[in-house]
């Protein structure tokens, strides 16, 4: 034997018949109506009334609010026959409810927002507000740089993190090494393809556990830097290996 289903059957009837639930529990604020009357005009009726044998609504005030709001005298409408009394009161609670308990695919439903965006659609259309849109990021592409822009926003914003230079750049121990390659003659500006009073090689800066620094670089640069390091790192006890065995003998 073939069920039958309300929605085997749909036919059109005047609004002014349909009898609204006194004790409907579901409420509709204007702007959400104004929304419903949005979609309807865009996509005309799609879902049926659902009624029970004497007209009374059992699933689709929204929509009857909406159609009145866009002028409509009819309404397409499904019967639900043989329905008890409990049976209708339960679901018109259920047919609100269930859909609540739905949820949401995030990236897929961001992708579908920059997509149709792209595609020029009124994303208004689908009930979420633009600061819903924009957390979920889908408008994240319509801000992306082009070649030749300048970079949008600070370093920890672009990146999530600052990055590894940003997060040490005002340390002591980094303070440090920069005014020691400056005591020697090296000159951030100039970069690194040498010039008038640069080294040939770079000098080593190693930190210790302790926060001193070791300092090694090429032939006659090490006693330099014994005699530099209080001015290249002040405030600091920063001490070279050799310094360190040095006093450590005369300390015999």
């Amino acid at each position: 034997m073939t069920t039958q289903w309300p929605a085997d059957k749909v036919e059109r009837r005047s609004i002014t018949a349909l009898i609204p639930y006194a004790k409907n529990s579901r409420t509709h604020s204007d702007e959400q109506v104004a929304q419903i009357a949005a979609s309807m005009k865009e996509w005309g009726w799609t879902t049926p009334i659902l009624i029970d044998e004497s007209g009374q609504i059992i699933a689709g005030h929204g929509r009857i609010l909406a159609a009145r709001k866009l002028g409509y005298d009819q309404a397409p409408v499904m019967v639900a026959e043989g329905w008890s009394d409990a049976k209708k009161r339960a679901y018109v609670i259920a047919d609100n409810k269930l859909a609540l308990n739905a949820g949401w695919d995030e990236e897929l439903l961001a992708v579908e927002f920059s997509e149709l965006a792209d595609a020029g659609f009124d994303l208004g259309l689908t009930g979420f507000t633009d600061e819903e849109i924009a957390a979920l990021g889908a408008d994240d592409e319509a801000g992306e740089e082009t070649p030749g822009d300048a970079p949008k926003g600070n370093l920890s914003d672009r990146f999530m993190i600052p990055p590894f230079t940003v997060l040490n750049a005002r340390e002591g121990w980094w303070q440090s090494r920069k005014k020691a390659w400056l005591a020697i003659g090296i000159k951030s500006e100039l970069g690194r393809g040498g010039g008038a009073g640069t080294p040939p090689h770079p000098p080593t800066v190693t930190q210790n556990r302790d926060g001193t620094l070791n300092y090694s670089g090429t032939a006659g640069q090490d006693a330099r830097f014994d005699r530099q390091r209080q001015a290249a790192a002040p405030g600091q006890r920063a001490t070279t290996a050799k310094s360190s065995a040095a006093t450590a003998r005369g300390g015999r």
